[in-house]
């Protein structure tokens, strides 16, 4: 997969609850999300953010609570991947199980800042600062992780699947 988008910055630790506040949890209607993502911390996110786009952090991005609405919330707001110095484990999971791509770097974010614009290969695991030419490379995404994100997250992967042997059993 082959993103390229504008990097918004974060520092460390950003929590579940600024990715998507708790007073929006009623609702799991994905533009709902997408409107209030990162709200507390980045009030002119979700109206700058285009598709394609990239958030780029400090460590433990997704700590907190275990939500999935968080990956949910950046992926519909059109974040197409996050660029970490490293995650928070839960976040890590339910980020590749709604399809969210995610890498970890520490020295592209060291180099990466606010506004550059980014281009991301997770086949090869490479990042190019297309502002500055400086390439950086993370771990690769294995098969199976890629071929989720791809499907566009564990669920689809799983229809894909089973419709898959269905036509094969038809057959």
């Amino acid at each position: 997969m082959h993103f390229e988008g504008t990097v918004f910055r974060y520092g460390r630790d950003v929590d579940t609850d600024v990715i998507i506040p708790a007073r929006y949890l009623n609702s799991s209607d994905h533009a709902h999300l997408a409107a209030h993502a990162m709200e507390d911390l980045d009030p002119t996110f979700a109206t700058r953010v285009q598709p394609g786009d990239i958030v780029v952090a400090e460590e433990n991005f997704g700590c907190g609570s275990s939500r999935e609405h968080a990956p949910v919330a950046l992926k519909a707001a059109g974040v197409s991947c996050v660029i970490a110095k490293s995650f928070a484990r839960i976040f890590y999971r339910n980020a590749i199980n709604v399809g969210l791509a995610i890498l970890e770097c520490p020295e592209a974010v060291d180099a990466i800042a606010d506004g550059a614009r980014v281009a991301v290969d997770t086949e090869t695991g490479t990042i190019t600062n297309l502002d500055t030419g400086a390439t950086f490379t993370a771990e690769p995404f294995p098969p199976f992780i890629a071929e989720i994100i791809e499907a566009g997250g564990l669920v689809e992967r799983t229809r894909r699947k089973l419709a898959d042997g269905a036509q094969d059993a038809a057959r």
